[in-house]
C-alpha cells in the first residue's frame, strides 16, 4: 500500500469525525479552527504524493476546499462528510503500480 492511500485513510477518518455534527464543530472551534488548518496541510501533503503515485486525487482536492470553507456553520459539516466519502473511496481503490504488477 502506497504512502498516499494511507494518508488518504487517515484523512479521510480526520474529516469524518470532523464531519460528526456538534463533535465536529466542538473540536474545530475547541482548538481555535487549528484543524483546519492541520487538514488543509494534509490534504497537499496528500494531494502531492497522490499526484506521485499517479493516483485519484479529487478526494484531496475536495478536501483543500473543505479546509477553506469549513469555518461556515452546516456547509463545514457537509463538506467534511463528502470529503470523508470521497478520500475513503479513492483510498479502496487499487494503486496503479499494484494494477500494472498483477497484470505482468
Amino acid at each position: 500500500m502506497s504512502v498516499s492511500r494511507i494518508l488518504k485513510w487517515i484523512s479521510g477518518g480526520l474529516e469524518a469525525l470532523l464531519g460528526i455534527p456538534i463533535l465536529g464543530g466542538l473540536i474545530v472551534i475547541g482548538f481555535l479552527w487549528t484543524p483546519l488548518v492541520i487538514m488543509l496541510i494534509l490534504h497537499i501533503v496528500t494531494l502531492i504524493l497522490t499526484k506521485r503515485d499517479g493516483g485519484a486525487s479529487i478526494g484531496s482536492i475536495l478536501g483543500i476546499i473543505t479546509s477553506c470553507i469549513a469555518w461556515i456553520p452546516f456547509v463545514g459539516m457537509i463538506m467534511h462528510i463528502l470529503t470523508a466519502v470521497f478520500l475513503m473511496i479513492d483510498a479502496a481503490k487499487k494503486d496503479e503500480s499494484q494494477i500494472e504488477h498483477i497484470v505482468s
